[in-house]
């Protein structure tokens, strides 16, 4: 069943689209994250499913029913949308305890102080902050704070849940915690979330659903599996790829109406080296050697290319070695030159080096 669904969302300021005609489907129980470069019309994105910004063109509805239409002048309100949003900023009140603070949407709303009772106690409980109810927000840590944020948006129990950026304040552990604390969150509530990050790590960690965006437009709306392993474009691959992915120009010599010119995407783990030459395997020289603690950075120059691999902890290289290359054949991406779109995965045996 569809949560959210943008028909034509488009957003323009004097002249420049900032979203540009988005088609977009949430399902219900949904994690979405909107990934991309600053710029790409994300944040935007969100805030005109929130009500925030009024989109120039399109409809926008959320759980069948249109809060936007620009043709049939429909806008309803942010507060009459049942979501819930949490920024950056966790805003959370300085003068009041965790339980005010998470309460304050339910008093607002002049629930019987029994419920309210009971409900701030069970978003409490769920996002581990139990027994904490008589802190203040300057007791806690940034990670509490946060969990404050979210279970002050679950106490209202919120059809969708809209969160753009909530973990860049956070230094990069506890950001690998809270991933793990929200993706906990999301399976034990099963409420919509729409994410916004530039972090493709945290994308592909935490989401059900990616849609990468560059310049107001979707590149790719898949699982964070299909995005890694088949992204439709070459911008999608370079985007989502930590080390960056490796491109190598290359051409078809086989298949009916293929382009001429294509470029293959290796990620640097579906690359092995070896110190011997082997027939078939592309010859490279080490220009650097870098520790990373679970694996080794090893890049190469190739034919005037540079080329990252992953190799395994304790691997050691030499400036200036000679080594081969050897490339997983099932993981290659190959994009079109003229177009940037996929045009197949190909084995080795399809392409030769340009």
């Amino acid at each position: 069943m569809e949560a959210v669904a943008l028909r034509g969302i488009t957003k323009e300021w004097a002249g420049h689209r900032a979203v540009d005609r988005v088609d977009l489907v949430v399902e219900k129980g949904d994690f979405l994250t909107l990934l991309g470069p600053s710029g790409c019309g994300k944040t935007t994105t969100l805030r005109m499913i929130a009500g925030l910004e009024e989109p120039t063109a399109g409809e926008l509805y959320i759980d069948g029913k249109l809060v936007f239409s620009h043709e049939k002048r429909v806008n309803v309100p942010p507060a009459q949308r049942n979501l819930g949003l949490i920024f950056q900023s966790y805003a959370l009140w300085p003068h009041m305890t965790v339980f005010d603070n998470v309460a304050f949407g339910l008093v607002q709303k002049k629930l019987p102080a029994a419920e309210i009772q009971e409900r701030v106690r069970a978003a409490l409980k769920m996002v581990d902050l139990a027994g904490l109810e008589g802190r203040f927000p300057s007791e806690l840590s940034g990670g509490q704070q946060q969990r404050v944020a979210v279970a002050r948006m679950l106490v209202i129990q919120p059809s969708l849940l809209l969160m753009d950026e909530p973990l860049s304040n956070l230094d990069a552990r506890l950001r690998m915690q809270m991933r793990a604390e929200l993706k906990h969150m999301h399976e034990q509530t099963g409420v919509t979330v729409i994410y916004v990050t530039h972090d493709q790590e945290e994308a592909l960690t935490m989401s059900t659903k990616v849609a990468v965006m560059k310049d107001g437009r979707v590149e790719q709306l898949a699982p964070p599996d299909e995005i890694y392993e088949r992204p439709a474009t070459r911008f999608v691959a370079d985007f989502t790829g930590n080390p960056r992915t490796n491109f190598l120009p290359a051409a078809l010599v086989w298949g009916p109406g293929a382009p001429e010119g294509v470029e293959l995407a290796a990620r640097p783990e579906d690359i092995r080296l070896h110190r011997q030459e082997k027939p078939g395997l592309l010859s490279g020289t080490v220009y650097a050697s870098l520790p990373a603690g679970a694996h080794v950075l090893v890049y190469v120059q190739v034919n005037g290319l540079e080329l990252v691999v992953r190799e395994a902890r304790g691997s050691r290289y030499r400036i200036g070695e000679r080594v081969w290359l050897e490339f997983d054949r099932e993981r290659l991406n190959a994009f079109d030159v003229a177009t940037g779109k996929r045009v197949a995965v190909y084995p080795a045996a399809a392409v030769k080096g340009r």
